[in-house]
């Protein structure tokens, strides 16, 4: 036992060693940030330096078999949960068969190696093979950062990521299964069944009760807890069947991938203690296992760690490779598949730590020390290989990327607030429903004298806080007027206001319309959005959202602005959206939901002719919907009387429902009634103008489709 400063070695303290570990997690990311290299390698090599074959400052006691395990799991399980399903269904079949050869290639290579390079067994090269098979998206900031993430290479990539890390993970169960029990007819059956069992327990009834748990309570901590032990229970039962643990966790993180938005407090939580406590541990634990002497013991461990890393690295190549001859991709967009799937990490750890802990008959670790070692160089190697070409690939695609043409103007939300039991509500909607990441919201609150200050300060430090939990800003505003809508319209002017996200009216009496008088006098003087919200419970456990659409609504300029809205916030829900319009907006829909920019997958469309078979929708509507319905202003191009006896529609048929009223913006001018009459008014982002091109194109198509049937 050795001394520093009079300090025996290594600490015993606990609370001088935590404090040593806070330490290492704060300095790690700002020395190795320097030398580019990412954060996870300087934490293991924090371990190796700080462990017991190091410094021996640190020892690798219970604590960090704790904490170390809980980080693992933590990582398997963000790995679930941070996979964008919506993507994977874009490019489904693009992403299996990527899948499919980044998870053979580095099976094949990998068990041939093994075998005939390093003379391991059958079983430890498979195992081996597999690690290679596995890779985490470690570079996946950088591609955020550039603005390429909806780039076909990158959702093909992420869609690949989930059959092969899946494929390999059961391998590696069925693998550790083995060394817990006999090998034989009987062990295969019931590890199949159990295993199919299991699958189906997390994937199925896990997210009714975390359906149900959302719904009845709504305090943060305990969603928190809830995940955690949700996380904990599956991880406990894969390991019941005879699987390793991270597939539960993996496996949840996909069954709650819809319940828990990435842009909602919930997952903004998950992320931080994640990110700041569990994942770090686990990473210094790693380390820590790390003897650096045995690469001077020999040429063996060397050539281990050569072999590994070579391998890896050019079965990923040749996996991104194939992808691009099969899809018929560019260079650029091979390398940033080949960027994006080389990096090693949260699998691999996780497989070489298992098969280290499996002790053979013999006495002998089915993963040696070697192994071991070699995993920590592949990790070095291929996350600094993964982030050149990532880099590289990342600013070449961003140069080259296609503007849209059509892009709608910046957002700008603005949210008055009044009522403290709808704020959390209203801020959730803004924060989900908003597309770019500069986009800012306000909140408001309209006195009108200074002894409601007090109030308004409160509500509105209630909004910033829940802005704060997502990483939104939120600017607080107050303005005193004795007309509360032209203290809305007012602020929206001065702040050139995009949106304005309103709640739904409290009757105090019983001709009281649920929209509230204020909504009507600033209806008549705003042109921006207006949405209304009504929530009966949890966003994120809606499963559709149907949307009732008025003829001619493309004719309005606001159209392009509430579609993507609604795109923006069914991508965060995991709902499927379900229009119903009549056949030349249905037309319009359909194209706005293939496009490549504003694409919406899943979206089916049923048959709304006339505005006075609106309640077709009322016997359709399921518990978990929300309804959305698309309104219009006077004299508008896609007005319907009938729309005076919304507010009596919705309380009678859809008030034990969450909906959304929308009324477009208006880009016309304002007469002193209020009422737009300049409705075909051209936008000044060119929204009307790509309405028009599609209608263009889609009368084009139909012409083109008689005359080939006189023809014929």
């Amino acid at each position: 036992m050795s001394e520093i400063f009079g300090i025996a070695l290594p600490l015993k303290n606990p609370t001088l060693i935590f404090g040593v570990v806070m330490a290492i997690i704060l300095l790690s990311p700002l020395i190795f940030k320097k030398l580019h290299i990412p954060s996870i390698i300087g934490l293991i090599l924090a371990g190796v330096i700080l462990g017991p074959y190091g410094l021996n400052l640190l020892a690798h006691d219970e604590s960090f078999n704790l904490f170390g395990r809980v980080g693992l799991l933590y990582i398997m399980f963000l790995s679930g949960i941070e996979i964008d399903i919506n993507d994977f269904k874009k490019n489904r079949y693009k992403s299996i068969i990527f899948g499919m050869y980044t998870f053979l290639i580095p099976m094949g290579l990998g068990i041939l190696s093994g075998m005939y390079i390093l003379n391991f067994s059958f079983i430890t090269s498979t195992l081996l093979a597999s690690m290679y098979a596995s890779h985490t998206l470690m570079t996946y900031p950088i591609v955020s950062r550039y603005g390429v993430a909806k780039s076909q290479a990158v959702n093909i990539t992420i869609g690949g990521t989930i059959v092969t890390v899946t494929l390999s993970l059961i391998i590696l169960a069925a693998i550790a299964g083995m060394y817990k029990g006999t090998v034989n007819t009987f062990f295969w059956i019931r590890f199949i069944l159990m295993t199919t069992l299991f699958c189906l327990f997390v994937l199925l009834v896990i997210p009714r009760i975390a359906s149900w748990f959302f719904k009845r309570f709504s305090d943060s901590v305990l969603q928190y807890s809830f995940v955690l032990a949700t996380v904990a229970l599956a991880s406990f039962l894969a390991e019941l069947v005879g699987m390793e643990g991270i597939l539960g966790a993996f496996l949840v993180g996909l069954s709650l991938n819809k319940l828990i938005p990435n842009l909602s407090p919930l997952m903004s939580r998950i992320n931080f203690v994640g990110n700041a406590l569990f994942i770090p541990f686990f990473l210094i634990s790693v380390g820590m296992l790390v003897d650096v002497r045995v690469f001077a013991n020999g040429y063996e461990a060397l050539l281990v760690a050569f072999v590994m890393t070579a391998i890896a690295t050019l079965s990923k190549w040749l996996a991104a490779w194939a992808g691009q001859k099969t899809f018929g991709m560019n260079k650029v967009e091979r390398d940033m598949i080949f960027g994006l799937s080389n990096a090693q990490a949260a699998a691999t750890l996780a497989a070489v730590m298992i098969g280290y802990n499996i002790i053979l008959p013999d006495g002998s670790h089915l993963l040696n020390e070697n192994v071991l070692n070699g995993t920590i160089v592949m990790i070095l190697v291929t996350c600094l290989i993964s982030s050149i070409v990532t880099e590289k690939a990342a600013q070449q695609l961003s140069a080259t990327k296609e503007v849209d043409i059509d892009q709608t103007t910046p957002e700008r939300i603005l949210i008055p607030l009044s009522n403290p039991n709808t704020c959390d509500s209203l801020m959730e909607l803004a924060v989900l429903m908003k597309e770019q990441k500069g986009s800012n919201i306000y909140a408001l609150s309209v006195m009108q004298n200074e002894e409601q200050s007090e109030h308004a300060k409160n509500i509105l430090e209630r909004a910033v806080k829940i802005g704060a939990a997502t990483d939104n800003h939120v600017e607080m505003l107050t303005c005193i007027d004795l007309n509360p809508a032209n203290g809305i319209r007012e602020t929206a002017e001065s702040k050139n206001i995009t949106d304005i996200v309103i709640g739904l009216h409290e009757r105090m009496r019983n001709n009281d319309s649920v929209f509230g008088a204020i909504f009507n006098t600033l209806l008549k003087s705003v042109t921006q959005s207006i949405y209304i919200y009504h929530k009966t419970q949890p966003i994120n456990t809606i499963k559709r959202i149907l949307v009732a659409v008025p003829a001619h609504a493309e004719r309005e300029s606001g159209f392009l602005g509430w579609y993507d809205r609604l795109r923006q916030l069914s991508m965060q829900m995991g709902a499927k959206v379900c229009f119903y319009a009549n056949e030349e907006t249905t037309r319009i829909l359909r194209m706005l939901c293939n496009r490549k920019q504003r694409g919406l997958v899943g979206a089916q469309f049923n048959e709304l002719n006339d505005w006075e078979d609106f309640l077709v929708i009322a016997k359709a509507i399921k518990s978990n919907d929300m309804l959305v319905v698309i309104q219009a202003r006077k004299a508008t191009a896609s007005y319907h009387p009938l729309f005076a006896q919304m507010p009596k529609l919705l309380e009678e048929f859809f008030i034990n429902n969450c909906f959304i009223v929308i009324y477009p913006r208006q880009d016309g001018t304002l007469e002193e009634n209020g009422i737009i009459f300049n409705t075909m008014a051209q936008s000044p982002n060119g929204d009307f103008n790509f309405i028009r091109r599609l209608r263009m194109y889609i009368a084009k198509r139909k012409k083109t489709r008689y005359e080939r049937k006189q023809n014929s």
